[in-house]
């Protein structure tokens, strides 16, 4: 029974620094075994809070003991889990048997949410205050946060930010559910904190979690499968899990979805469900790892060819650290076009993106350049065309039931540099972009465009960004589908994408007309129209020609 004066706080679980344990031989024999043996360990000292049963030992499955041999004996590992397997628990355990065994360590649990690792840091304390006494060390400090042991060795719960642990030093962090962690705060991370970990001799990264599409997890994984990187990686099948069986699966899709089990339980890495590029394809696509990276946020995969066709598409962000301002260098020289290089940075100030977007530019063969102007992208726009004098900035103007058109050159009230984001121009756009993607029409290399469209969804009649993720690089290609099959495009580059897809897939187009044929209803074409800005625009205002070339439609 403890004494009073050497508890903690009043905790009678709990021993207070600075107090004398007498240790007898088999306590002392057994002391040295756990520090060899995690396993054992965890078997025989550590409880665990069953929903059930309340408190109960750890009774560790095959794969859990295979978890915590691994972590033991590897700097590096990422592990690869279904939803509810004791994936938490398991790391939670090991990490205790860390601070205990060691002195003078700094452990760091690491969550999407501080509110999450703060309650993983709750599982390692209860499973601490039920140690048997001379098991324990000293408490030196214990809150929600964090505690400190008598050997100096520290943990401490934070949300997985730069900002969260910035300035500090780790021996070991462990990354809950890293594929949740949103994709700027996991850029931050890595640009920031981890280097200062992987640096170390002899520190760990722990990153455990179920797959939730293309995002940092699963570069990490599929480059680990690729001996890219130092990670072990650990693979665990639903069936692992005591209980779970076929009958367990099917009421499990019964009650879910057959989507959702896929990407909860059978761990694979297929994005959402209502994605624009369908997840058959989105599974097919592989990226490279480009050529040259550039410091600031450029990576290139092709360098410029000489005599080449080159276009920029740009999206432009207000540089807050949450969205990224971004481009992409297509050639489109010949068919299929292909991705050469692009721009991702959400730090850069948009005063000094013209400056990155111009040095493109110029290098590949002055390429085209069409921004995205619904916001702060005309200024962008502007400072390249009118203080930098570039010349191959793109324009629209709206030329009647056509909308905007693109172009050069052009007069009158109804003209903009750039492109404006309008539903029509998306829905153009997005509905483009599913052709040439999922018709190999246009080449992705890059991690994270494909990443961003394993999380671009259909929303309101709409596409956009899964919420918590990004797609910035997902609209440059938008952009880039319009920008196809507008008729400049042609005399841009003597192509014309539209006939040229319509050639490829005219048989199936006329098989699916055949029952049907083709009807006239004899009604002529209206003579206004409104678009999406509830603006009614007459067809003659303009006229049906374009004074810098014809419509052959």
């Amino acid at each position: 029974m403890a004494q009073q004066h050497d508890v903690y706080l009043g905790n009678p679980n709990l021993k207070k620094a600075n107090v004398a344990q007498n240790f007898t031989k088999k306590q002392v024999a057994e002391f040295l075994k756990c520090a060899q043996d995690p396993v054992y360990f965890a078997q025989k000292y550590v409880k665990i809070i069953n929903l059930d049963e309340g408190l109960v030992p750890f009774k560790m499955y095959d794969f859990q003991e295979k978890l915590v041999n691994n972590f033991h004996n590897n700097r590096f590992n990422i592990c690869k889990m279904p939803r509810q397997s004791g994936k938490s628990t398991t790391v939670v355990s090991y990490l205790l048997h860390y601070a205990i065994f060691n002195d003078s360590v700094t452990i760091g649990i690491l969550a999407n949410k501080a509110a999450t690792a703060r309650d993983l840091l709750g599982r390692l304390q209860i499973a601490y205050e039920n140690l048997p006494r001379w098991m324990q060390q000293g408490i030196i400090a214990w809150n929600k946060g964090s505690m400190e042991l008598e050997n100096k060795s520290k943990i401490i719960a934070a949300s997985t930010s730069a900002s969260a642990v910035r300035g500090m030093s780790f021996n070991i962090i462990f990354l809950d559910e890293f594929a949740f962690v949103a994709n700027h705060l996991a850029d931050d991370f890595f640009s920031s904190v981890y280097p200062t970990i992987s640096s170390g001799k002899s520190t760990k990264v722990i990153i455990v979690s179920t797959p939730r599409g293309m995002n940092h997890f699963y570069r990490l994984w599929h480059d680990a499968e690729l001996d890219r990187n130092e990670y072990v990686t650990t693979d665990v099948h639903w069936s692992e899990v005591p209980g779970r069986d076929e009958a367990w699966k099917e009421q499990t899709i019964k009650n879910t979805s057959e989507a959702q089990f896929r990407v909860e339980f059978e761990c694979e890495f297929l994005g959402s469900v209502d994605t624009l590029i369908s997840p058959a394809k989105l599974k097919t696509m592989v990226y490279d790892e480009p050529i040259n990276r550039g410091k600031r946020g450029g990576e290139i995969y092709e360098n410029p060819i000489d005599k080449h066709n080159y276009s920029i598409t740009v999206d432009v962000a207000r540089g807050v650290e949450k969205d990224y301002s971004a481009f992409i260098v297509f050639d489109t020289t010949e068919f299929p076009y292909r991705i050469v290089a692009k721009y991702r940075n959400n730090t850069i100030k948009p005063m000094l993106f013209p400056n990155v977007i111009l040095d493109f530019a110029k290098a590949y063969n002055n390429a085209y350049v069409l921004c995205e102007v619904n916001d702060i992208g005309d200024q962008i726009a502007s400072i390249l065309f009118y203080d930098m004098e570039y010349e191959n900035v793109l324009m629209t103007a709206i030329r009647g039931r056509a909308g905007q058109v693109l172009g050069q050159g052009f007069s009158g009230s109804k003209v903009q540099l750039g492109v404006k984001m309008s539903k029509t121009v998306k829905k153009i756009g997005s509905l483009n972009l599913k052709t040439l993607i999922e018709s190999d029409k246009l080449l992705i290399k890059d991690y994270n465009i494909i990443a961003e469209l394993t999380t671009f969804i259909e929303k309101n009649n709409s596409f956009e960004a899964e919420e918590g993720c990004n797609d910035d690089l997902a609209m440059c290609l938008v952009i880039f589908a319009w920008l196809i099959m507008q008729d400049y495009f042609k005399e841009m580059t003597d192509d014309d994408i539209r006939k040229r897809v319509y050639d490829d897939q005219r048989d199936q187009i006329e098989a699916d007309m055949a029952p049907f044929g083709f009807l006239s209803d004899g009604i002529s074409e209206e003579t206004s129209f409104t678009d999406d800005e509830g603006t009614r625009w007459n067809v003659d205002e303009y006229g049906d020609r374009s004074y810098m070339w014809d419509y052959n439609l």
